[in-house]
């Protein structure tokens, strides 16, 4: 048994298809075959159900799969230690990112660690959170960035801080002209969410829970329509197709500071959402918790709290940042 051995059955498990697994291995698919059915003659059990279309894993075959995951964490943790002996931040740090974050943190967050810590470099990450936990469960990352809710999965988290949303809309649409919107006005409209996978989607269908679901009206036909990012659905907006919710950071900076005076007008508009309770006083605003998550096994320390001190580094505008 080798650890080579290990890692073929572990990436079989992941892809759940041999030649993908080979790939991911880098390494040809007869290769890897062998290595497996080599494998599983010195254990003298089945890992895996091979069928023309799918592979699975065996009852027994999950129960070593996992073992076998620990074992490689391990081997690559006395690795991780001698680099500490020499620098706590040596080597680089697998970082996965959620989609809806991604684009708005990362171009800072890189300059920052470039900064100060140009000896861990980010190998960087972006996916849904579902595949993120996946890939911290299996130690195909360092550690991820997510927003919560998610399964609890016993990995470690540090909160870094809580996002409000902001209404985009129109800028010839009547809301634009107001200072701020309400939930309430928000579900008499179209609105545009992202596609099933992420979890922003669940965040905006908690302020608007109506448009979980296609539903009609005394006035036609009126659907929730998709995009696959944050970007397309604002061009969606822009273009009239209907509003949406978007996370602070997201929102460009220049549309929310003071027109100059013939400066060309923006075509969408963002508005904080702003909901009151029945007596008139103000509730928080719809908002998400984003979390730096890593496994409780993971044992560069110093590698964690540098990043999250290279995030804390970052402007983050909107945010209200969590110790």
């Amino acid at each position: 048994m080798t650890l080579t051995e290990l890692k073929y059955i572990v990436a079989v498990a992941r892809e759940r298809h041999f030649g993908k697994a080979a790939d991911a291995c880098f390494v040809s698919q007869p290769t890897l075959s062998v290595a497996v059915k080599k494998l599983e003659e010195e254990l003298d059990c089945k890992l895996f159900e091979r069928s023309a279309n799918e592979v699975t894993v065996t009852p027994l075959g999950e129960e070593i799969i996992r073992q076998a995951q620990s074992v490689l964490e391990q081997a690559a943790n006395i690795k991780d230690i001698a680099k500490r002996g020499k620098d706590p931040l040596a080597g680089p740090l697998k970082l996965g990112v959620i989609y809806t974050i991604a684009p708005y943190l990362l171009p800072a967050l890189v300059r920052q660690v470039i900064t100060k810590s140009p000896q861990m470099p980010l190998v960087l990450q972006e996916n849904f959170t579902v595949k993120l936990l996946e890939m911290l469960r299996t130690g195909e990352i360092d550690c991820a960035i997510l927003a919560e809710p998610f399964p609890d999965t016993g990995l470690a988290l540090a909160p870094l801080y809580d996002e409000p949303f902001y209404a985009a809309v129109p800028a010839g649409h009547a809301l634009a002209k107001q200072s701020s919107v309400t939930a309430e006005q928000l579900k008499s409209e179209t609105m545009l969410l992202l596609g099933n996978g992420h979890c922003f989607r669940d965040h905006v269908l908690e302020v608007c829970p109506e448009f979980a679901r296609f539903s009609s009206d005394a006035e036609g036909i009126r659907k929730s329509f998709e995009g696959s990012s944050l970007e397309t659905i604002k061009h969606m907006v822009a273009a009239g197709m209907g509003m949406t919710l978007v996370p602070r950071m997201s929102v460009p900076k220049e549309a929310l500071e003071p027109k100059k005076r013939g400066a060309e007008p923006g075509f969408v508009k963002y508005l904080p959402v702003q909901d009151a309770k029945p007596d008139g006083s103000p509730l928080p605003p719809p908002m998400r918790r984003v979390v730096l998550a890593w496994r409780r096994s993971f044992t560069r320390y110093e590698a964690i709290a540098a990043l999250r001190n290279a995030i804390y580094s970052c402007e983050l505008p909107g945010v209200t940042r969590l110790s």
